[in-house]
């Protein structure tokens, strides 16, 4: 389970920092031991390898809306529903690309597939008992962001 945790903080921290880097806005990360469900957009990716699973990471659209506009400096209103799908896309994307950079362990080492985009709040995923989901959520009183991680 200890290797999970650090698994989950390794991913948030990495999502905090893309987030940081591309938009100059800091979140806080509170790990959670409960599933911490959707938000009306989600951006997915699945990491194929030994130890591979599927990243989701989720928001309100407003709250992506902020950081769309503060990483591409288009003015709030007139950020588009695809340049919304485009930055998710670009968070998951580099969240996977700066986790698989961080990981030393071989069995991590995780072809990423191509992230897209869900949309709707009411998003069930079904595992098998013995998967492992990792979630997170980072926020800094105004914005909220989570992360999930189903291994």
């Amino acid at each position: 389970m200890e290797a999970t945790l650090n698994l989950g903080l390794i991913f948030s921290e990495a999502l905090a920092e893309v987030i940081a880097t591309v938009t100059s806005i800091y979140l806080q990360c509170e790990l959670s031991d409960e599933d911490t469900g959707f938000e009306d957009i989600t951006g997915v990716m699945s990491l194929c390898s030994k130890k591979g699973g599927i990243l989701f990471i989720s928001a309100k659209e407003s709250d992506i809306r902020v950081l769309c506009s503060c990483m591409t400096g288009i003015p709030e209103a007139e950020v588009t529903n695809e340049d919304i799908e485009d930055a998710l896309c670009e968070f998951v994307n580099m969240t996977a690309g700066s986790t698989k950079l961080r990981l030393s362990d071989p069995d991590y080492m995780f072809s990423l597939s191509s992230p897209f985009v869900i949309k709707g709040k009411d998003i069930t995923i079904a595992t098998k008992s013995k998967t492992h989901v990792i979630s997170s959520v980072l926020g800094n009183g105004e914005i909220s962001v989570k992360l999930k991680f189903v291994c």
